[in-house]
């Protein structure tokens, strides 16, 4: 698809002007950290050895990029909202717009925060399918807006809308919400979805334990992102963000340079999925997410696991 080819040379060209990440043959240099060093900083009692900036002036340069970013959102949303509403014919033209909009301003906000970043596995970021991605801060929103490709919408719950600013442009760019306090209005939302998806050629971006993590561990997953899959007969590709909760944690205001790892795993076909099996296809995904996080950001304990189907 021509839009995704673009998709992908914008993401190449942020990749290597902005923030210098090391992804695809050069992801080896950065794996040359000890794995106990790693290990280390992510111990539960030690999350915060590697940052030392509690002081008044690091907490004073943090606001001041929490400003600048709002400011460059303030720029940013403007203009595509202008571009949007030109667009009001045309749905599929202003998901697109939407894209190139979360390109720019999700790659513009990472740099202004300045974390580290490392990002793996972008072989599979061209994929049309079903992107599902681990949610524990607000910089997550950021990083999705920045690497999903052209031509994906996303879905989000309806209360979305009151968000300053990015609430507004997500209905604009004629992204989907749902109504999450009534399941059966909730899976008509979700057949909507898919219909658009089909007709239009698009991709899917949620995020499947349905609200933010408080402390950074893996959350139980609701089941919206399996009806999608068996509806839609689209590839699931998981989306491992560690880090996040440590970089900007929830409730505050406070942007630490911790580090960020954004890791895309091979697709999972779900073309042979039925409907009987929703519970199994929903642990054998969430395992997948704890196999691949650090210990610090495992569900707490494997009961955990067992909620996991809730819808």
């Amino acid at each position: 698809m021509e839009n995704s080819a673009s998709g992908s040379f914008l993401r190449n060209r942020r990749l290597e002007s902005f923030l210098e990440t090391k992804s695809g043959p050069n992801a080896r240099e950065t794996q040359k950290i000890p794995s106990k060093q790693v290990i280390t900083r992510q111990r539960p009692n030690k999350t915060d050895a590697f940052v030392d900036d509690d002081g008044w002036i690091p907490t004073l340069i943090s606001c001041v990029r929490i400003v600048t970013c709002f400011l460059a959102m303030m720029v940013t949303t403007f203009i595509w909202a202008i571009i949007m509403l030109m667009l009001l014919p045309w749905p599929s033209q202003r998901v697109r717009q939407g894209n190139i909009y979360g390109h720019v301003t999700g790659r513009l906000l990472m740099w202004i925060l300045g974390n580290p970043l490392k990002i793996e596995g972008t072989e599979f970021s061209n994929e049309r399918a079903i992107y599902i991605c681990n949610h524990a801060s607000p910089i997550d929103i950021f990083l999705i807006m920045w690497l999903t490709p052209t031509g994906t919408v996303g879905i989000a719950k309806k209360e979305i809308i009151w968000y300053p600013l990015f609430g507004q442009l997500y209905v604009l760019a004629n992204h989907l919400r749902i109504d999450r306090s009534d399941p059966s209005t909730a899976i008509k939302s979700l057949k909507k979805a898919v219909q658009a998806v089909k007709k239009h050629g698009l991709s899917l971006i949620i995020f499947p334990e349905g609200t933010r993590s408080k402390n950074g561990r893996l959350l139980p997953f609701k089941k919206g992102f399996v009806h999608l899959a068996i509806e839609s007969g689209l590839p699931i590709v998981p989306i491992i963000l560690t880090g996040t909760h440590l970089a900007w944690r929830k409730g505050s205001l406070h942007v630490r340079p911790a580090p960020i790892s954004v890791k895309y795993l091979p697709p999972i076909k779900t073309d042979s999925w039925t409907a009987d099996n929703i519970n199994d296809y929903i642990k054998m995904v969430h395992d997948i997410y704890v196999e691949n996080l650090p210990e610090a950001q495992k569900p707490i304990s494997t009961d955990d696991t067992k909620n996991s189907s809730r819808s």
